[in-house]
């Protein structure tokens, strides 16, 4: 990886909208940080597309899609949130096909769309809790994360929020999912499992198409990532312009993939860093 510093001006002048990871890359401790909030609100000042694309459930993502006053959450300022790996996601019943411009304004209503049909979500919900319900009898320590009850599109195992997993353990759950037919990948905090073709990248294309009538994979060039765990790896592989933020290498030994660009802070402050870096280059 090469410093955040050494990314060109004019590389970054070019960017046009931004996708990011939320565990430990928006978030510090699993709540945003004012930096991170504020850089959120300053990348759609300056007209860029913000997207969010978390293996966090639909349920969880609610609350910060829609804002919550009776919990003091303020409504992120972005263009659409993305859970569960590309399962589900929130994006305004309002879309625009004009170009990329803010869609979240006031007044207006958010709507929850999903990746597959119903009746193949109704099967393959099915088989996944079975092969959850596997795992908590083979793999000793294992338990669901504490949001599952939000989870509409996958499974996951928690490993380092709540109940810690040693790596050994992260393995065999990972190979349990696999061996049963399920994508699996290791977030910051949970072992996510799921049935379906979709997956972080493929979320990043439906958003692009979806919102905006657009083809990602030609503009590839235009937009960034940021992210800090090995579920990344995919949009690290894929995108042209990838950052992590400094906590990455807590998976050193785990990542084959790496992002081009490395913050100087871990978390929230190292993702105010690059969307500081963009907006840099935008108002230069």
């Amino acid at each position: 990886m090469l410093p955040l510093s050494d990314w060109p001006l004019a590389e970054r002048q070019n960017i046009i909208g931004v996708f990011t990871d939320i565990d430990d890359t928006l978030t510090t401790h699993q709540a945003i940080t004012p930096d991170a909030l504020q850089a959120l609100a300053d990348l759609k000042a300056v007209g860029l597309a913000v997207i969010p694309i978390t293996g966090r459930p639909v349920g969880w993502c609610a609350p910060h899609a829609l804002g919550d006053a009776t919990r003091g959450l303020p409504k992120w300022p972005v263009d659409a949130i993305v859970a569960e790996n590309g399962g589900v996601a929130f994006v305004p019943q309002f879309i625009s096909k004009n170009g990329l411009r803010p869609l979240f304004g006031k007044g207006e209503e958010l709507s929850k769309v999903y990746f597959s049909e119903v009746s193949e979500r109704q099967n393959n919900q099915q088989k996944m809790w079975q092969v959850a319900e596997l795992i908590l009898q083979q793999v000793p320590g294992s338990a669901l994360s504490n949001d599952h009850a939000g989870r509409e599109t996958d499974i996951a195992i928690d490993y380092a929020e709540v109940h810690l997993l040693p790596p050994d353990k992260v393995a065999q759950v990972v190979a349990l999912f696999q061996a049963h037919g399920l994508q699996a990948t290791v977030s910051s905090i949970h072992i996510n499992g799921w049935i379906g073709r979709h997956n972080k990248l493929e979320a990043a294309r439906w958003m692009v198409r979806a919102l905006f009538d657009r083809d990602l994979d030609t503009e590839l060039g235009q937009w960034v990532y940021v992210g800090d765990s090995t579920n990344d790896q995919v949009m690290f592989q894929h995108f042209t312009h990838s950052v992590g933020v400094a906590n990455i290498h807590s998976f050193d030994d785990q990542i084959r993939h790496w992002p081009r660009y490395e913050a100087p802070s871990e978390r929230g402050a190292g993702f105010a860093e690059v969307a500081g870096a963009i907006i840099e280059a935008r108002t230069s």
